[in-house]
């Protein structure tokens, strides 16, 4: 078996009441097996971006995701293939074509699917649904793209803007952020920061909010946390390497640094954090 991992991305997907919800099951005629929608990663494709892709690919479904599930582990073809899981919660029916891929769709009670799916890692990824919370609100952390030089840059650092290589970073976050569906984008005033949410903005047809707060310069041990925990909806916030660290931590307990172009997402449920992921560009 070789060490080079194959990456595939899907999602236990759900609606109805949480306590005791559905989940969709897709038969694949080439298997002949019962399981979760999924589907290997396209060359470059953000691991997020694939999930909510083949989850739509198969099902005909549009979902938000929420937490992830334990990932899955198994060879494949002389290789270990790894697959990415997360809950997700259904916002829209496209319409099931059957096709070669999938041929079925079936919705079951979770407590039941047990009986039809085929893996038993696929059962292990119906125990994990009950361990926490499935009807969150997403709010994505996002560390401004790279921008060049703070040393080289001449004039304002407020106006310094994103590189090449920051551009691409924000290209692959408009990929992901579709997955969390944020209604709300606010960013600190740099315009680094601002143009690191610009292509998901512009693709989502929305505004970008600015909050000083947010920014180097103005960020404030309490009052920062407070704006942003306060926030109710789906939202993406981008702010620096300065202020998201301490940031992260009075939200959600959790220590660490983002590279830039990386974000953090917490689920929360109301103030109370359910679970805490972070994820690079």
């Amino acid at each position: 078996m070789t060490t080079d991992r194959l990456r595939a991305a899907g999602a236990v997907v759900w609606r109805g009441d949480e306590s005791n919800p559905e989940v969709a099951v897709v038969h694949r005629p080439r298997y002949d097996d019962w399981t979760f929608p999924k589907g290997k990663l396209k060359s470059g494709e953000h691991v997020i971006a694939a999930a909510l892709r083949e989850v739509h690919e198969e099902t005909g479904l549009t979902v938000r995701l929420g937490r992830v599930l334990p990932p899955v582990h198994y060879p494949f073809g002389g290789r270990l293939k790894r697959v990415d899981y997360w809950t997700a919660r259904v916002l829209a029916d496209d319409g099931f074509e059957p096709g070669d891929e999938v041929d079925e769709v079936r919705w079951l009670p979770a407590r039941e699917a047990r009986h039809l799916l085929t893996y038993e890692w696929d059962v292990g990824l119906l125990r994990a649904l009950w361990a926490a919370p499935l009807d969150t609100v997403p709010l994505v952390l996002v560390r401004h793209a790279t921008a060049g030089s703070r040393a080289e840059w001449q004039g304002d650092d407020a106006l310094r803007p994103i590189d090449a290589e920051g551009a691409a970073q924000a290209a692959v976050l408009a990929t992901a952020l579709p997955a969390y569906r944020p209604e709300l984008l606010l960013s600190s005033p740099s315009a680094r920061c601002v143009q690191t949410l610009e292509p998901y903005a512009a693709a989502a047809g929305l505004g970008i909010a600015t909050e000083a707060l947010l920014s180097e310069e103005e960020q404030d041990a309490q009052k920062t946390p407070a704006l942003v925990g306060d926030i109710m909806v789906p939202a993406a916030v981008c702010s620096h390497g300065k202020v998201l660290p301490a940031l992260i931590e009075a939200l959600s307990g959790q220590q660490g640094q983002l590279r830039k172009g990386a974000f953090a997402v917490l689920q929360r449920r109301g103030r109370f954090v359910v679970s805490s992921e972070r994820y690079t560009t």
